[in-house]
């Protein structure tokens, strides 16, 4: 939807991107990354995981201008959403539009942070979350929580990057699009719900390579420590050495 001065105001919907691909198949459609035979005859956990993917609009890590979330449910993607977020301080960097093609005009008329998260609230409260590289994206969390002064959510958190590295040694890079290269998926790199959507399809291929009755149960055949955000703090996504 556009309004009278030609700025898009629906902002659940995807914007143009100087990358898009116009005939690229909807991610509900494509990712169902099933694990052999029914999830449930195998025992697969009953839990929802949530992979998340924020892009910034500059340097500071509190400049959240768009979220991508992707539902993980019985070994596969069922849902993907994206929202743009306008950042309390309109400022973006040439480097970041690049980047991601987020222009100020495509966020001026869009929620800011808090209203944008409060949407998901009940999803995320108590989840697995998982991100790629997931000490960014939780630092974006966490500093455009503190600049709004609003306490953090109680949930744990899985890096897909560390348990790529754990997973797969042998690959020689373990960058989100190298990963959605070798397991055959086309993707628009830096397109938040895109970039959630890949995280949890590799997730659930990691799972797959070490026989996990679901994503959530990775970090014990791995030695990964989840991480966490508690309304107190939080603590780092590790792995042991070895």
């Amino acid at each position: 939807m556009v309004d009278g001065k030609g700025h898009r105001v629906d902002h659940a919907r995807r914007f143009p991107h100087p990358r898009a691909d116009v005939n690229r198949p909807k991610f509900a459609f494509v990712f169902h990354y099933d694990y052999a035979g029914s999830g449930r005859r195998f025992g697969y956990l009953s839990l929802t995981t949530i992979a998340i993917d924020f892009e910034t609009a500059n340097e500071q890590r509190g400049s959240a201008c768009s979220v991508g979330l992707a539902w993980i449910e019985e070994g596969r993607v069922t849902r993907v959403e994206e929202r743009l977020i306008r950042p309390r301080e309109m400022r973006f960097s040439g480097m970041n539009i690049a980047i991601h093609g987020i222009r100020p005009e495509h966020v001026e008329d869009a929620p800011e942070f808090p209203e944008v998260m409060d949407e998901f609230y009940d999803d995320i409260s108590g989840a697995t979350m998982i991100a790629h590289n997931a000490a960014f994206d939780f630092s974006v969390w966490r500093a455009s929580l503190d600049l709004y002064r609003q306490s953090y959510p109680e949930l744990t958190y899985l890096c897909s990057l560390k348990m790529a590295q754990r997973i797969w040694p042998h690959f020689l890079s373990h960058r989100l699009n190298l990963i959605a290269d070798h397991l055959g998926l086309r993707f628009m790199h830096h397109n938040a719900a895109e970039d959630a959507a890949i995280c949890a399809a590799a997730a659930i291929e990691m799972a797959k390579a070490v026989k996990a009755k679901a994503v959530e149960a990775i970090p014990a055949l791995i030695g990964m420590t989840p991480g966490r955000l508690t309304a107190k703090g939080y603590a780092p996504c590790t792995c042991r050495k070895g």
